[in-house]
């Protein structure tokens, strides 16, 4: 069943339990079909996105949340990016000799950096074991946040990639706590199953899974994918080599040639243009 790319908020009445759901389609398509992924890479970077897109909704200003798998070994980085618009992107890097069979998620960090357009850059890093984003997150917010908190991540690593999460608030001062909420509400979302996350409406999964809680489901908003990158953007970034080693470089190729790794658009400097980045000449 298709579905539109979406994240889903939804509570629960009289308790401090929130959530989301998000489900990825074409956004995760525009990223796998970019790369030639192996099929491990490709699905935990699926995970990545869903993942991303959840904690796209702390996002409360112009900017950017940005979260990295840093690994020691065959693959060394996922990263997938967010802006409070819900536009996503997301790149792997990872030993491109190395044989399907051998590519494996060694332990490592998980970096979670929201930046936004206009004041201080914030970074959080846990750690994570195997590939595990799910576990990672849990940790993350238990530790850094004191917010008990659940991830559910799924993806086909072709066409499908979905998250839910559940988070524990801390009660209002006066407030009566439904203390037997959270162990309920959990029990309950932990018998989802991957098809049902990667394949059935929020309202679909938000029924099955919650029909006995009185759930408050909320407009959802899109998501979709976009890439950053832009000529001026490339050409603001090589223009810190200097005009000297541009130069040279021309002279040696001809022209200086830029594939962004995210979207892989191509982006070609000739010697005009590269006078132009010091110069009060428009760039074309």
């Amino acid at each position: 069943m298709s579905h539109t790319d979406q994240l889903q908020r939804f509570s629960f009445d009289n308790t401090d339990i929130r959530g989301e759901i998000a489900h990825l389609e074409t956004a995760y398509q525009e990223v796998v079909r970019r790369h030639n992924y192996p099929p491990l890479i490709a699905g935990v970077v699926g995970q990545l996105m869903a993942a991303t897109a959840i904690l796209s909704a702390n996002l409360k200003f112009a900017g950017r949340l940005t979260l990295q798998m840093r690994m020691p070994g065959n693959i060394t980085l996922l990263q997938a990016e967010t802006n409070e618009k819900g536009q996503l992107r997301a790149i792997a890097r990872y030993d491109e000799n190395a044989t399907t069979a051998d590519l494996n998620f060694t332990d490592g960090s998980l970096v979670i950096t929201m930046e936004p357009d206009q004041g201080q850059r914030y970074q959080g890093i846990t750690a994570i074991a195997g590939g595990n984003i799910a576990s990672a997150l849990e940790d993350y917010f238990a530790q850094s946040e004191q917010l008990a908190s659940r991830f559910w991540l799924a993806a086909d690593g072709e066409r499908f990639a979905a998250g839910l999460m559940l988070q524990k608030l801390p009660t209002p001062a006066g407030k009566e706590a439904d203390l037997d909420a959270w162990d309920r509400v959990n029990h309950l979302a932990g018998t989802i199953k991957e098809e049902e996350l990667l394949h059935l409406p929020a309202a679909t999964v938000l029924h099955r899974l919650f029909h006995e809680e009185q759930t408050r489901i909320y407009p959802a908003s899109e998501l979709s994918f976009f890439c950053t990158c832009s000529k001026p953007r490339i050409a603001a970034a090589i223009a810190q080599l200097g005009q000297d080693e541009l130069n040279s470089m021309v002279q040696e190729q001809g022209k200086i040639d830029i594939t962004c790794e995210f979207c892989q658009q191509h982006y070609s400097f000739d010697q005009a243009q590269v006078d132009a980045l010091f110069s009060s000449q428009p760039l074309h």
